[in-house]
């Protein structure tokens, strides 16, 4: 604690040789950084920019690409700043931000891959319907309620948190998630419930609902031959980030609230992945995989050669 300024500094304890292999770190980082900027606002400009993309299922990959975005602007500057710092510490206020951002978005990522799941189901079970179901209203309804709540479910804990006491100053890890309840001086049952109730409905229920979509999918597409083409190359997609994203969030979720003894360099490496890999993996899946975005890539790379 800063007397002079009565701040609350928390320190990362997660860097592994980070005064030995800073400039290392910032740079590949750094590149990181911008590949995910680069990658996600080119597949987004193409889809606004070309009207034969302004569907609900192009709209809702944009969001999802912007919540990237948003999710690594959350993480990446702090980390950029602790790689060339001698002391790697943030300010509880800032790290109690960091964490309802982290996980806001992380909840508004399951929320947008459920809609866009529903998007698929009524696309290809209910094609007469479609335009009637997906109107703009409802896509715009849909893309509200994914920041918005999430941001609402994340912000109690956040102002709960503000109000507690903490007697541990260090946390193992190099960014702010739900280890920081570890630092309160007395765990508190409240906000262990209305984790639980949050992680339930924020994560457990997509999933399951994204399951449940894919598999009815699955199950028609299976019976009609005419459907089965269009369903791979929309749904394949989606699935792939599905698993990615929850294995990565699983390992997150588990790793706090079990107090696994982790190994430092694993857990940095696992909470690199975690603020890398679903950024740069969300532009390149949909960007290959979705036809509609690809030929509008082919031609932009072309046109530059």
């Amino acid at each position: 604690m800063d007397n002079r300024l009565n701040v609350t500094y928390i320190t990362f304890d997660g860097h592994v040789e980070v005064h030995r292999y800073r400039y290392l770190y910032f740079v590949m980082m750094f590149t990181m950084y911008m590949l995910i900027i680069s990658s996600n606002f080119t597949i987004v400009s193409i889809i606004v920019i070309h009207k034969s993309l302004h569907e609900p299922m192009y709209i809702f990959i944009a969001a999802l690409l912007i919540n990237s975005v948003l999710f690594s602007t959350a993480i990446y500057p702090k980390l950029l700043i602790d790689f060339l710092s001698e002391k790697q510490i943030i300010s509880y206020p800032a790290c109690l931000f960091q964490w309802f951002s982290y996980y806001s978005l992380v909840s508004s990522e399951f929320f947008l891959l459920s809609v866009m799941a529903y998007d698929r189901f009524v696309s290809i079970c209910n094609p007469l319907q479609y335009s009637t179901i997906m109107r703009k209203t409802t896509v715009n309804m849909f893309l509200i309620v994914a920041w918005v709540l999430p941001a609402c479910e994340c912000s109690v804990p956040m102002l709960l948190s503000a109000k507690k006491e903490i007697c541990k100053f260090h946390l193992k890890g190099i960014l702010c998630n739900s280890t920081v309840l570890k630092l309160h001086c007395v765990s508190s049952r409240l906000l262990n419930i209305y984790g639980l109730v949050v992680l339930a409905s924020a994560v457990l229920l997509p999933v399951l609902f994204i399951l449940f979509t894919y598999t009815r999918i699955l199950v028609i597409s299976y019976r009609c031959k005419g459907v089965r083409r269009k369903a791979a190359q929309t749904c394949l997609p989606h699935l792939l980030v599905l698993i990615n994203f929850s294995c990565l969030s699983a390992y997150d979720g588990l790793l706090a609230r079990l107090e696994l003894d982790v190994p430092i360099t694993l857990r940095l490496i696992m909470a690199l992945q975690i603020v890398t890999c679903q950024p740069l993996f969300n532009p390149i899946i949909y960007g290959l995989k979705m036809r509609g975005i690809y030929e509008h890539l082919k031609r932009l790379f072309y046109k530059r050669v």
